[in-house]
């Protein structure tokens, strides 16, 4: 091991230390450390403010001020608390979770896997979606979640170490096609979050997205065409504080016997839908539509 590699371990294990520690405190601490980082993010520092409030704007043209400042600012509220969920997740024993995390029409899945398919579950960045760390724990099959592999050594171990706790298996976004492709004899779950800007823009696949012409992943459904997966969208509410219900929908049982574009198109109706169920839910600090 050379001496950066050792820094990186080092530093690693400090930070993983430091967290678990902290997981340990008082859910009720942890949420009143997160109403104080709401007061300084949203009243103090202003974090994305000038985006979070056009994006809600643009997206919701005919709602009044008061009904924008509301969602931007629980939307605030909420996003703060994610955090501190995440972190009681880290040492928060299963049941506990388990009573705090519904998950709805998993028969779905069971049936295409039982089939002989590979599922594709794609999701939004809706409610505190990194509660889906949890499903292994309440299915028996294999689920991997695609991810882009951070910058930083440290970062990203510890980002697969909170993440796999329960079961989940990450696969880089490089190397999913060939994962997805040769697992037909073993078939698994393969989570996407694919409502993020792509940085190539694909004529066939603009849409309009509340209300606004978006370009989204292709990828995504090349995916589920060529690897003739079944598709199905995982939505995210708040049932209540710290508590959440995901919902299987289907959106296709073979892919390869679908149109081009219309595996994207029914997705971008359920995210739709998702958000506008929940407008406070969403990641609005994200630049979704920078280009």
């Amino acid at each position: 091991m050379n001496i950066k590699q050792t820094i990186q371990t080092v530093a690693y294990r400090g930070i993983y230390s430091l967290t678990y520690v902290i997981s340990l405190l008082p859910m009720s601490f942890l949420y009143a450390l997160a109403s104080l980082t709401f007061y300084l993010t949203y009243y103090v520092v202003g974090y994305r403010k000038a985006v979070v409030i056009q994006n809600v704007v643009r997206s919701f043209p005919d709602k009044r001020y008061g009904e924008i400042r509301a969602i931007v600012k629980k939307f605030y509220a909420c996003f703060v608390s994610y955090f501190a969920e995440i972190i009681k997740g880290i040492s928060a024993p299963a049941d506990v979770l388990d009573k705090k995390i519904v998950l709805e029409n998993l028969e779905l899945i069971d049936g295409y896997i039982n089939d002989g398919r590979n599922v594709i579950a794609c999701l939004g960045h809706c409610g505190n979606w990194e509660m889906l760390n949890f499903m292994p724990y309440k299915m028996h099959h294999d689920i991997y979640a695609i991810y882009k592999p951070l910058r930083s050594g440290t970062m990203n171990r510890l980002m697969i170490k909170l993440r796999s706790r329960f079961g989940l298996k990450l696969i880089p976004d490089n190397a999913v096609i060939r994962h997805v492709i040769t697992k037909n004899l073993n078939p698994a779950v393969y989570l996407f979050l694919a409502d993020q800007c792509p940085r190539i823009k694909d004529e066939k696949y603009r849409f309009t997205l509340l209300n606004q012409e978006t370009y989204m992943f292709s990828g995504m459904e090349k995916l589920a065409r060529k690897g003739q997966t079944a598709v199905v969208y995982l939505n995210i509410t708040q049932l209540s504080k710290g508590s959440y219900r995901i919902v299987c929908v289907p959106i296709c049982s073979k892919a390869e016997s679908t149109d081009d574009g219309e595996i994207t198109k029914k997705y971008i109706d359920l995210l739709t839908e998702n958000i506008r169920e929940e407008p406070y839910g969403w990641l609005w600090t994200h630049k979704r539509w920078k280009r």
